[in-house]
């Protein structure tokens, strides 16, 4: 059969699900596809091209012969079974953080540092967080031009962002009910958490570190300094950030903006005369970080402020990996000389 043969780790959660649909979208050629999940999943029935497939129980043979494993399924079954992909000779494509800051696996935003995945050897390749993401593709064509010295940014994250439980417990509230499973500590339909993940002794959350840590390996410089607030919000999908950034270097704002749309995978969205920015209802269901109010902040030298909007789901997650596996996919036809038989 031609093509790769792809495994779908997590395939019946929110984020699997949407890696089938994007594989399926981005028409990754896909000859034969493993849609694994935990014992509890295992005999659903998930669609991809037209058709419904079994899926199995995460083992060792399930990952025998496969190319490519997308796994999202957890820090923990990450952890356990990733390596066990990879020996088996898989290219293996997480989006947990198990892997992200260990320095011998590349953290990809592939129009950021598609760079650092330097050949197709098979290895775990991380998938970022969804907020650094979102920011580091907005941010990539400044740093590129006048490096970046500091940025603040305050998250207003989608409650997709904590897996099916989150929605379920938005909707059940918003129905005046309560929740079967609970995903945040307080209820959360026409309420802000100003908290995501868990606590350090320093006051930080885990998703605050992410994105501290994160930005500095993908940009490829420890010295940026990232003071983060995320922060959780009654919306079904796509986080929105308001991202303050100093520059190294002074700027010209038509410059910015005229950069920005150019930049692959971003979309301006900037004229306040008519309350034009971007807005999570228009970004979900889209592959691409939406930026705008882009204006001068007069508190900080060189520096500029700009919203930023992106389906969490999407180029948050699955799209993103999904993309990582089309650039390997290009080292690979380039090393082999030829596209998968």
């Amino acid at each position: 059969m031609a093509g790769y043969t792809v495994a779908v780790v997590g395939a019946t959660g929110l984020v699997g699900r949407t890696m089938l649909q994007v594989l399926e979208e981005r028409a990754f050629p896909t000859g034969e596809l493993r849609a694994i999940a935990s014992a509890r999943s295992a005999g659903q029935d998930v669609p991809f091209q037209g058709r419904l497939h079994r899926v199995r129980e995460i083992s060792a043979d399930a990952f025998s012969g496969v190319d490519v494993a997308l796994f999202s399924a957890g820090g923990g079954t990450a952890r356990e079974w990733a390596p066990v992909a990879a020996a088996a000779g898989a290219v293996v494509i997480d989006n947990s953080s198990a892997f992200r800051m260990e320095a011998d696996v590349p953290l990809i935003v592939p129009e950021v540092n598609a760079h650092a995945l330097v050949d197709a050897a098979p290895r775990i390749i991380a998938n970022p967080n969804c907020s650094t993401i979102q920011m580091v593709v907005a941010l990539q064509p400044l740093h590129a031009r006048y490096g970046i010295r500091r940025i603040v940014v305050c998250t207003y994250q989608a409650v997709s962002g904590a897996g099916k439980k989150g929605v379920d417990q938005l909707h059940a509230e918003r129905e005046g009910k309560n929740a079967a499973v609970r995903a945040f500590p307080h209820p959360i339909a026409g309420n802000v958490l100003p908290h995501i993940a868990a606590f350090d002794d320093d006051g930080f959350t885990t998703e605050e570190r992410k994105m501290i840590e994160e930005t500095r390996k993908i940009f490829e410089d420890p010295r940026i300094l990232v003071s983060p607030t995320c922060v959780r919000v009654p919306v079904d999908t796509s986080h929105s950030e308001a991202v303050h950034v100093e520059l190294a270097a002074p700027y010209d704002l038509a410059d910015v903006r005229s950069m920005l749309e150019d930049a692959p995978g971003v979309i301006v969205i900037d004229d306040p005369e008519s309350t034009a920015y971007p807005l999570a209802m228009n970004a979900a269901g889209r592959d691409e970080v939406f930026v705008g109010r882009l204006r001068r902040d007069p508190s900080a030298e060189n520096g500029l402020i700009m919203w930023v909007v992106s389906d969490n789901l999407r180029k948050g997650a699955a799209t993103n990996a999904v993309q990582i596996a089309e650039v390997w996919k290009a080292r690979r036809e380039q090393e082999n000389g030829a596209s998968p038989a």
